[in-house]
């Protein structure tokens, strides 16, 4: 591609992801969500949810700060309020005394599902003029471009995200 082409390409990559990052905050996710098959949602406790069910099994406050990039003091208050909503259990762990992982309920399974359900009819409107072969390559190409961008924003091995504080290896940080 030549310079030009690609700088065009790159400007509009950058509009696109600033339109989605400001339609899915949370105010905007919000008043879409309301009121999803007769339940309220918080999307801030939503967003610990997500992340727990991302790793597949129970985890420690500390895993959830890294997954919302978060700190812990802000990551215990939002795990407190999904303990106190029912949505999460915390649980003993038997090898370390000192470790309290919290694990989803059935009533934040079922929350999930139904904000998937939610969101995913969402995105189906609006892609309903889209060919078979547009949605299928638009995941496709939005699944490798997120993998691509998660390995250069976020520290090997740790999970921490790279930013003007901590930025990658070898740059140093902006101040």
């Amino acid at each position: 591609m030549d310079p030009v082409r690609q700088q065009e390409a790159l400007v509009a990559v950058e509009r696109a992801m600033v339109a989605i990052r400001r339609s899915q905050t949370r105010r905007a996710m919000s008043r879409l969500g309301r009121d999803v098959e007769g339940v309220a949602f918080d999307p801030t406790v939503f967003g610990v949810l997500d992340a727990i069910e991302g790793m597949g099994r129970s985890c420690t406050v500390t895993e959830v700060a890294a997954a919302l990039d978060v700190d812990q003091p802000r990551a215990s208050r939002l795990v407190s309020r999904a303990v106190d909503a029912g949505l999460l259990v915390r649980l003993a762990d038997q090898r370390d005394g000192r470790r309290t992982p919290v694990a989803l309920t059935d009533l934040a399974r079922e929350g999930l599902d139904r904000m998937h359900r939610f969101r995913q009819e969402t995105f189906a409107r609006a892609m309903a003029g889209w060919s078979d072969d547009d949605r299928a390559a638009f995941a496709r190409l939005l699944t490798s471009f997120v993998e691509s961008f998660t390995a250069q924003t976020t520290a090997p091995g740790t999970g921490e995200t790279f930013s003007e504080d901590r930025p990658p290896p070898g740059r140093p940080a902006d101040r």
